[in-house]
């Protein structure tokens, strides 16, 4: 009964959360399971553009490190503000939510070519929560319950707790400026004297991720009026 449950309450959260959240759980337990190596993972050019491993171009962001302190907390931080961001600014517009993953992928994909990194999940993460935290900026956080902090702060705490934990901080600049980079294209350009939305959402991913919009001149029938019906006239 507690599976059924906790499956009941997974089945809740907003689809983009879930699988993301679900794929990331799969991979690492299929690679503590020794089905899958982290080396059939990481992102390699070479692998990518001259053996077709294009596989490469999404494991490299499933893959947190093996089961751990390191992979539960990042676990928390993709899940909570994943879905913070779905639930709020995205609500209702799961294809402009798809987009910025895919915006943001590409654009670590690239970038962590200068830097020769493998593994770019962890600067997804700090993406989701630099998006998070500068659509909330009067939101307080609770840091482990040592700090209290307006929110634009917060992917700075992650960062200079990542350094604590003697991890490179490479990867979390690297999610904080590509996030930023959104944010800006996104949130701050569209509203400036002359600016415009440079970034917008393919046709093909609303029609396929959105609910159609409702007609405005659309009249319903009376059946499907709210209300009591009154039965048909007797012949």
């Amino acid at each position: 009964m507690a599976w059924q449950g906790l499956a009941a309450e997974f089945l809740q959260v907003p689809a983009v959360t879930r699988a993301y959240t679900a794929a990331c759980v799969l991979t690492t337990a299929a690679v503590q399971l020794e089905l899958l190596s982290p080396f059939q993972l990481y992102f390699n050019p070479y692998l990518v553009f001259r053996k077709f491993q294009v596989w490469r171009l999404v494991t490299n962001f499933l893959f947190f490190g093996p089961l751990g302190f390191s992979f539960f907390f990042n676990m928390l931080f993709v899940f909570r503000y994943c879905r913070m961001l779905e639930e709020g600014s995205f609500r209702g517009r799961t294809a402009d939510f798809v987009f910025m993953f895919l915006f943001g992928g590409v654009l670590m994909t690239l970038l962590g070519l200068l830097g020769s990194l493998f593994f770019l999940g962890q600067a997804l993460m700090a993406m989701l929560v630099y998006v998070w935290s500068r659509r909330s900026p009067r939101v307080r956080v609770n840091f482990f319950g040592l700090l209290t902090f307006q929110a634009p702060f917060l992917p700075w705490a992650l960062m200079g707790f990542s350094l604590l934990l003697g991890n490179s901080i490479l990867v979390d600049l690297l999610g904080i400026a590509v996030g930023h980079i959104y944010y800006f294209l996104q949130d701050v350009f569209p509203n400036q004297p002359g600016g415009k939305r440079l970034l917008q959402t393919p046709g093909f991913l609303k029609l396929l991720l959105d609910a159609p919009a409702e007609d405005p001149n659309y009249l319903p029938l009376p059946e499907e009026q709210p209300g009591p019906h009154l039965p048909p006239p007797q012949q």
